[in-house]
């Protein structure tokens, strides 16, 4: 994959996981499989296919918060198609691409929605993989840190402008994360410039 190609994808996330593949952590694999299902419940309605409690805990055991065992016992209890089962945090990814794309509208016709949404999860999760951005360590105020935490604990991506505003007065000069913060997003956890400032991989 090229970077022009990365940049004007708008029809299938798979190429780019591809690609991704062997060159991203696990948790931010793992954290774009939870955005996908979460996509796939918002298309389908809350259900029981995918409980919120199991979507939460999937997250919380990408970020070193729930054990294996607690992800496991969870898991294993889906009796039918579950994405992250394998334990293969790349494999959880493009399966819970399909997972979404299963989705229907009202009509039982696939969302057109879902690729296209999934493109941007890649994006915002994974940034530009072809130009990789730096934090300056100056730019990590208490204040910019203590912003960002709570951004990302309450899921409050709403507030990204004000931790774009935050950076900027502490001598942030990169348009790439401050342009990245203040856009229309979605903006979803393992967002690659909030990851950036938490210091996460």
């Amino acid at each position: 994959m090229t970077e022009e190609e990365w940049l004007v994808a708008t029809n299938d996330p798979t190429p780019m996981l591809d690609f991704l593949r062997g060159k991203s952590s696990d948790r931010k694999l793992r954290l774009f499989a939870c955005e996908c299902v979460r996509k796939y419940r918002e298309i389908m309605g809350p259900g029981l296919d995918f409980p919120l409690e199991r979507i939460e805990l999937c997250e919380r055991y990408a970020d070193g918060l729930a054990t294996h065992e607690e992800w496991w016992t969870v898991t294993r209890e889906q009796d039918h198609f579950y994405p992250w089962k394998e334990n293969d945090a790349w494999l959880e990814a493009t399966r819970a691409v399909e997972v979404a794309a299963w989705a229907t509208d009202d009509n039982g016709r696939p969302s057109a929605d879902a690729k296209p949404k999934m493109i941007s999860f890649v994006r915002d999760i994974f940034g530009n993989p072809f130009c990789p951005v730096a934090v300056d360590p100056s730019w990590l105020t208490s204040d910019v840190i203590a912003l960002a935490t709570g951004i990302y604990v309450e899921r409050a991506f709403d507030r990204l402008p004000i931790l774009a505003d935050a950076l900027q007065d502490a001598g942030c000069d990169n348009d790439d994360i401050l342009n990245h913060l203040r856009g229309d997003g979605p903006h979803v956890k393992g967002c690659w410039a909030l990851d950036l400032v938490l210091g996460k991989s």
